[in-house]
């Protein structure tokens, strides 16, 4: 089929994952209240004894929390697309005059506006409590779109896991193997100076530290030095693996 055609295709059932949501509104709180519970406790859980007040640990912290909220907001991807292959509703689609492709990308792109949404409330409540930016319109915009990109990549994951594990209660266990240990895992809550050096190796390598020290240097004007290019390698490098996998393993379900 028509590479625009197809397009066009994903676009509509985009549109039906945020009708979904219009008509069931309950499947936003992961993505509102799960922000607002990461901001709070962690700032003021160890803001005092990471930077002596917690002020200045919300500057360092947020973008960190925007990764981390984007990364387990993915998981209500995962859900979504096996409820949807195993209600038989891509069933009905496949009989359809459309791309084949059509509904996965449709899910992918729908949840891609929730994940705005998620950057929103991160952003938006962080500034309530005192976040600020040091940096022009341009250096915030292309980390935000840094941050939207890599949880492109990662909806890609979380759409093979939806795919590929039978019951939901895999899914989230699933999820929850491969977030925590990217997300605590690394430099988000703590600079990477401060961890034993055991764990540092990791940390340097790891694609959510690599992020976190790209989207708090735009932010807040600091230098990045290779940050941003290892965030977009990590971000291109996911998506060249697991786009490729995911549609295979939805092929294989219709």
């Amino acid at each position: 089929m028509n590479p625009v055609r197809a397009t066009r295709h994903g676009l509509i059932l985009a549109g039906r994952t945020l009708l979904k949501i219009r008509h069931s509104p309950d499947q936003l709180l992961d993505v509102l209240l799960m922000p607002i519970t990461f901001v709070l406790m962690f700032v003021f859980l160890f803001g005092n004894s990471v930077s002596g007040d917690w002020h200045s640990y919300l500057q360092y912290v947020l973008p960190g929390i925007a990764v981390q909220a984007l990364m387990f907001a993915s998981m209500g991807t995962s859900l979504s697309l096996h409820t949807d292959v195993r209600t038989g509703v891509f069933d009905r689609f496949r009989s359809l005059p459309i791309a084949r492709s059509a509904p996965l990308v449709g899910h992918v792109l729908g949840d891609l506006v929730k994940y705005m949404m998620c950057l929103g409330v991160v952003f938006g409540f962080g500034a309530i409590l005192g976040f600020r930016v040091h940096a022009g319109p341009l250096p915030v915009v292309a980390a935000l779109a840094l941050l939207l990109a890599f949880a492109f990549a990662v909806c890609w994951i979380a759409a093979l896991v939806g795919m590929v594990v039978k019951n939901p209660e895999g899914i989230q266990g699933v999820a929850f193997v491969m977030v925590l240990p990217l997300t605590f895992g690394s430099n988000i809550f703590v600079p990477t100076g401060q961890l034993p050096g055991w764990l540092q190796a990791w940390v340097k390598i790891n694609p959510v530290s690599q992020l976190s020290d790209a989207a708090r240097g735009l932010m807040l004007g600091l230098p990045v030095g290779n940050a941003v290019f290892h965030a977009v390698l990590w971000t291109a490098g996911v998506i060249a693996v697991f786009a490729p996998l995911a549609v295979w393993a939805y092929r294989r379900q219709s």
